[in-house]
């Protein structure tokens, strides 16, 4: 659910859907953590301000996606916007199953089970429906798998994980509000991306609501 279908998803949807609809859509992954929560986390329920905080952080991220969010025109577009939202409900629902029966798993060995089997899973699709597709190991992706793999996989839901047996599930979530900031800010800062006030805005509402859900 981690990796298989959730990146799976993303991956499928995003020949259609611009990034910026893609991270507005993936970022409802902390609101689908916070529902399954109630049910399965009684521990972890937000009360009221939380709730308000995590509502002020999607906003911040449809703020700063705002021009992605006119060009949810064409048929195929809208379809792989819904089946997009595949992604999001399949990590929120691994997140608390983790949480709930995963204690005492180590960190590292969950990663590399959950990223094994995916990759197992997807290898299998991709056999059947892309046998025709041909592979070219051009430094550029080669590059891009290798950073994906070992930073943004390995290395990253190790830590992940780790966190999530210290952390409450639902006020870890809130994460996926971060992302579009941090890419954000790597836009304007290393690609020269104009810093335009809806962007601002955008990212001081996201922090305002993390802000705001993680308030004790």
């Amino acid at each position: 659910m981690s990796f298989g279908i959730s990146y799976g998803v993303v991956f499928w949807a995003e020949q259609w859907v611009p990034s910026g609809l893609a991270a507005v859509i993936f970022a409802t992954f902390s609101l689908f953590v916070v529902v399954m929560a109630r049910a399965v986390l009684p521990d972890e329920r937000m009360g009221p301000f939380g709730l308000l905080g995590v509502g002020v952080g999607l906003l911040g991220v449809v703020v700063i996606y705002a021009e992605d969010l006119g060009r949810l025109g064409g048929p195929q577009v809208a379809f792989a916007s819904v089946v997009l939202l595949a992604s999001p409900i399949a990590s929120a629902a691994a997140n608390v199953v983790i949480k709930r029966w995963g204690e005492g798993v180590h960190p590292v060995s969950l990663n590399a089970w959950a990223m094994g089997m995916g990759s197992v899973a997807v290898g299998a699709l991709a056999a059947l429906v892309e046998a025709d597709r041909p592979i070219v190991p051009a430094p550029g992706p080669v590059l891009a798998l290798l950073y994906m793999a070992v930073l943004g996989s390995a290395l990253t839901f190790s830590l992940y994980y780790w966190l999530l047996q210290h952390l409450p599930a639902s006020r870890l979530s809130l994460i996926a509000y971060l992302t579009p900031v941090v890419a954000v800010a790597i836009g304007v800062g290393v690609l020269d991306e104009p810093l335009t006030p809806r962007i601002v805005i955008g990212a001081a509402l996201v922090l305002a609501g993390v802000a705001a859900a993680v308030r004790r």
